[in-house]
């Protein structure tokens, strides 16, 4: 009698997730072929309990028991961003600015990323996902694709030799509105993101990340299911 054909199991990814809305998609599309670990860091932002509270609404989601919580301190006290200095006012929305915005923490993807190889390469990680959206973003220069792939060239020369772990970055050629449309085919829990930049009671709706996200889901045609304390028209690029 032939033995039943083993099947192998799904090789495992660190998911770095902010708890907003482009890292859900990028966590339910990682979730097809892969078993989770999941990593937030707080970093003295502005909404850090709110988004730390939709992390772990998200791996609760998707069942992921594999979770790191990391905070930053030194990103706070560096400043120079809106997002960790108070004396820095968090910018209304402007969905054509060509400029960096003051939202930009200055390069704080290398800090998140430097902690998810470590924790990979100790987890046997094959995978490293990341949410980071180059067309549609602010304009932050850690979000563009051309930084990836020089990470993942560090990647191989400062692991051992036997580490096979890659950033992979599924949702950085898309318009948001496309994220929001595969988080609906992939049946993610939007209603459990996090994006505003400075409340955490209700979303403002007036600062870029919710000016981008409302833009978002006006264009895919569907209501966006989080509150927010006023919600203009941004009305849809043609």
């Amino acid at each position: 009698m032939d033995k039943p054909e083993q099947i192998a199991p799904k090789p495992l990814a660190v998911v770095l997730a902010s708890g907003g809305m482009d890292s859900c998609v990028t966590i339910a599309m990682a979730n097809v072929d892969h078993r989770l670990a999941m990593l937030h860091v707080a970093y003295g932002q502005r909404t850090e309990q709110r988004e730390l509270a939709s992390f772990n609404a998200l791996a609760d989601f998707y069942h992921v028991e594999r979770r790191l919580v990391c905070r930053l301190e030194h990103l706070r006290q560096i400043g120079g961003s809106s997002l960790t200095d108070p004396g820095i006012p968090v910018a209304e929305a402007d969905l054509d600015r060509q400029d960096i915005p003051t939202s930009y923490v200055p390069f704080r993807n290398a800090h998140f990323l430097s902690i998810a190889v470590s924790w990979g390469e100790v987890l046997g990680a094959r995978r490293i996902f990341i949410g980071a959206v180059a067309e549609d973003s602010s304009g932050y220069p850690d979000c563009r694709p051309e930084y990836y792939q020089a990470f993942n060239r560090v990647i191989r020369e400062g692991t051992r030799p036997e580490t096979r772990l890659e950033i992979v970055t599924p949702v950085i050629h898309l318009r948001k509105s496309e994220i929001v449309r595969q988080g609906l085919d992939l049946g993610a829990p939007l209603q459990l993101t996090w994006s505003c930049y400075q409340r955490e009671d209700v979303a403002c709706g007036v600062c870029d990340s919710c000016g981008l996200r409302l833009r978002a889901f006006e264009e895919a045609g569907v209501a966006d299911p989080i509150a927010y304390a006023v919600r203009p028209k941004y009305g849809r690029r043609q």
